[in-house]
């Protein structure tokens, strides 16, 4: 039965939103736990978006946290379609809706996520321009690149990251053509480093997809609403059908700044600043997911972190914190992609400037290897590429910060688990 006298309320409807307030229950909380989303679909899961589901080799159905039905079994009040619009921290409130309806809160949690960032373009308002972060925006996708596969038709992709790349396999497998233009020299120039970035190029181009490095759109040109092409600023233009804006992802901050919440530095990647138990500057509010930008003692700074494996373990961590437990939101950062034949799996923290040297063990040339980014024999990051069960070990270097034998790190006959104590 629920308690009425303490009443936890969540904000945002994604995987964070959806795990604390499974989280809440399983740790015995009895009082009312609200979660309230902006969208009408039940919390689902980002990944498939751009992958499985994208490619119509998952049903729609299963993207959900959970089954419709789970919320009224565990009694999670859902408010679904509805936006927040304001907090009221001196009374403990939050507002939505177009009647104003307020909810009182005791904690409240902050999973409110990101946004795609948009082309500051003309041509962005025709109908062949995509986005790609919600449901409805893979449901949409999903048809056009049936429609372009059939019609031997043209997408160009505005940005060479994860999105932007997983989007451009998924097409290509549909059958359409295929341009990513990227101000980069590589795809995920920025993430991987050239070395790195290269493999995919390589691996895209193999594929059929046609890159245009070193620019950016400067315009969309179209008739009657609809794309016709897609022009760049040094002067070249990509006759297409459609495009996708995949420039990246801004956190969704105006609610907690409106409050008057401390945001972190455009450096750290911007959104909400959380301390290590992902509570933020006011001590009955937490945030959590894409939206938190929280302290990680094992590379000593700020990290704002986007992937799927954030959101999974940090609402749990945020909803132990609510219930006034004491947890460390410390993992390492971890994501996944699925390309074509390749699947890989990254883990650690290694921006550009930040390494040494990378260190490959395995063949590269055939894609099973495993990359170490280092810096003073110490692993940062590590990225296993068609090569599996390495994620614990690849995490434990991390973690450890041994110093390790770099000849030894590159030879696929020394256990990895050796290499650290």
């Amino acid at each position: 039965m629920v308690d009425a006298d303490q009443t936890f309320v969540i904000v945002g409807g994604g995987l964070a939103g959806a795990k604390a307030a499974e989280t809440l229950r399983a740790e015995g909380f009895s009082g009312r736990v609200i979660l309230v989303c902006d969208e009408r679909d039940h919390p689902y899961e980002r990944p498939p978006l751009s992958k499985g589901y994208l490619l119509g080799k998952q049903e729609r159905d299963s993207v959900f946290v959970h089954e419709p039905a789970w919320y009224a079994q565990n009694d999670i009040e859902l408010h679904l379609g509805q936006t927040v619009d304001a907090i009221d921290r001196a009374a403990k409130t939050v507002h939505y809706g177009e009647d104003g309806t307020h909810l009182r809160y005791d904690k409240l949690l902050l999973a409110t996520g990101a946004e795609p960032r948009r082309l500051d373009i003309p041509g962005t308002d025709l109908a062949g321009v995509h986005h790609l972060r919600r449901l409805a925006h893979a449901e949409r996708l999903r048809s056009v690149l049936t429609h372009l596969g059939r019609d031997n038709g043209h997408l160009v992709i505005a940005g060479g990251g994860w999105i932007g790349l997983e989007v451009a396999a998924a097409a290509r497998e549909y059958g359409a053509e295929v341009t990513v233009v990227e101000p980069s020299a590589t795809p995920l120039h920025h993430v991987l480093g050239p070395e790195l970035g290269q493999i995919f190029a390589e691996l895209h181009r193999e594929h059929g997809v046609r890159f245009h490095f070193g620019a950016r759109l400067t315009e969309i040109v179209g008739q009657d609403g609809m794309v016709l092409a897609a022009r760049t600023d040094d002067g070249e233009e990509h006759p297409c059908h459609g495009v996708l804006a995949a420039i990246g992802a801004a956190p969704r901050t105006a609610l907690a700044e409106s409050a008057g919440l401390e945001l972190a530095e455009r450096a750290h990647g911007g959104g909400i600043a959380v301390d290590e138990r992902l509570r933020t500057s006011d001590p009955d509010i937490y945030a959590a997911g894409d939206a938190a930008s929280f302290p990680h003692g094992l590379f000593g700074t700020r990290l704002r972190v986007e992937h799927w494996a954030n959101a999974l373990n940090g609402g749990p961590v945020a909803a132990r914190a609510m219930l006034g437990q004491e947890v460390v939101h410390d993992r390492v950062p971890y994501f996944f992609t699925d390309q074509y034949d390749l699947g890989m799996e990254y883990s650690g923290w290694a921006p550009p400037g930040s390494y040494d040297e990378v260190v490959i063990r395995g063949d590269a040339g055939k894609r099973e290897f495993i990359a170490f980014w280092v810096k003073e024999g110490r692993v940062l990051a590590g990225m296993n590429v068609n090569v599996w069960d390495v994620t614990d070990p690849i995490q434990h270097l991390i973690r450890t910060r041994a110093q390790v034998d770099t000849e030894a790190l590159a030879d696929p006959h020394v256990p990895l688990a050796g290499l650290a104590s």
